[in-house]
């Protein structure tokens, strides 16, 4: 093979998975390298929750966009990874509910609602009896609420699984537990420099180590954004029989996200502590509380895991996708609490790019600017 179509990616995320399954199967020839396992970052701790509309903010609206513009791919983005790899996603169309469990919360969704009308996003206005039709576990207090239909979710730890195993069958070297030290950029781009003191030469490579990869050596000033890690800590409980919640539920405190498995998503908090991946029993108990305040059953469940994960957010709060100034040299980082949603997007997109040159329109304005 020719070793202009070597390429390497640094990092086993979907930031890095998902490009590098894409460029597999377009045959070039992709080594991705992983300081552990893969999805062993946010990715594979994520909830899952497919939702661009219902997760909006002010301001945010480009970003909402190529998260429409994401979700619009993933029925084709898991039926792919379904025929090539036979896994169970646990891709579901539910939509989510968001609720308000006092006055204060009802005034601040009205709000929400009427800037999703202003975006003319699918929404719709509930009363608490509504509510209750639909989710019959929230709690009395919940008189008012709003339904997002658009909303989808899969189960992310089983994407990446289904991934990984998808990129080697199509031809892809995985390289787990293989840290990387460095990029090695003379006067073009070289390769990677490994902890081991080993070398490589790759044609061209992507940075998608998440919040880690400002901690690479090699790449110029000005190349990378700024990425910090956010940390999140979820809990895990029993759904229940009958289920706790059938929806996603969003609360004003935390969130729901059933599982198909009988597992119940609890999340999340975000925390600026560095990379301190050590839950905090105030973290999980703010986190069981704002659940409890929707859901009271909460109380009475079994906890069944907990865990913390880093979300890789840049000072802009959004992705940075593509090439940089250095020929070879791509971006994919920075994708913070929107790293599931914008899987597809960002790897069609960016092995389009690099197998063509031509960055698609919708990811121009998230290009690097060095």
């Amino acid at each position: 093979m020719s070793t202009t179509r070597r390429i390497a990616i640094v990092g086993g995320g979907v930031a890095g998975l998902g490009p590098a399954w894409q460029l597999a199967r377009r045959g070039w020839d992709v080594h991705l390298f992983e300081r552990d396992e893969i999805g062993c970052g946010a990715s594979g701790r994520a909830a899952g929750m497919l939702a661009p509309n219902s997760e909006v903010t002010f301001e945010e609206e480009q970003l909402l966009r190529l998260g429409q513009a994401s979700l619009k791919r993933y029925p084709r983005w898991v039926e792919e990874l379904t025929d090539a790899t036979g896994a169970d996603l646990d891709y579901r169309r539910g939509g989510a509910l968001i609720v308000a469990v006092d006055r204060d919360d009802a005034e601040e969704l009205e709000q929400l609602y009427q800037y999703h009308q202003r975006l003319n996003l699918p929404v719709e206005r509930l009363i608490g009896r509504q509510a209750h039709r639909m989710e019959p576990g929230l709690s009395p207090s919940v008189h008012y609420a709003l339904f997002t239909p658009g909303d989808h979710q899969i189960d992310p730890a089983a994407m990446v699984e289904a991934l990984g195993e998808a990129f080697v069958a199509a031809g892809g070297h995985l390289h787990q537990h293989q840290p990387v030290a460095k990029v090695l950029i003379g006067d073009k781009l070289e390769g990677l420099g490994f902890e081991d003191g080993s070398t490589e030469y790759f044609s061209h490579i992507v940075i998608a180590a998440g919040p880690w990869s400002s901690q690479l050596e090699g790449i110029p000033d000005g190349i990378l954004p700024s990425i910090r890690p956010i940390r999140g800590q979820m809990l895990v409980v029993e759904l229940g029989e009958p289920p706790l919640v059938e929806h996603v539920v969003r609360a004003p405190d935390a969130y729901l996200v059933p599982r198909r498995d009988g597992r119940l998503l609890i999340g999340s908090t975000m925390e600026e502590r560095g990379f301190d991946p050590r839950p905090s029993a105030g973290g999980l108990l703010d986190i069981l509380e704002g659940a409890r305040e929707a859901v009271p059953g909460i109380y009475d469940a079994h906890i069944l895991d907990y865990w913390t994960g880093f979300r890789p957010t840049t000072l802009a709060n959004q992705p940075v996708i593509g090439p940089t100034s250095i020929d070879g040299l791509y971006l994919s980082v920075g994708h913070g609490r929107n790293g599931i949603l914008l899987t597809p997007i960002t790897a069609y997109g960016l092995a389009e790019t690099i197998d063509t040159n031509e960055l698609p329109s919708i990811l121009r304005p998230f290009a690097p600017s060095g």
